[in-house]
């Protein structure tokens, strides 16, 4: 199966307006979070970022199948 390369360009236009909303609706809350992730250890980082991939990749699964 090819990539369809306007899907990915797709995602990743997605990603970046999900990305944006926080800091323009609540940029001092977004302040605060990343703070907070600042004073995070890194391993905790590691499993909320593997969390979040797992998240994701079923979520995909889910939708597209």
């Amino acid at each position: 199966m090819p990539i369809d390369w306007s899907d990915l360009a797709a995602a990743l236009a997605l990603y970046l307006v999900i990305e944006g909303v926080l800091p323009f609706v609540n940029p001092r809350g977004m302040k605060r979070a990343m703070a907070t992730f600042s004073a995070m250890p890194e391993g905790q980082l590691r499993v909320a970022g593997l969390l979040a991939m797992v998240a994701g990749l079923l979520l995909l699964w889910f939708v597209r199948s």
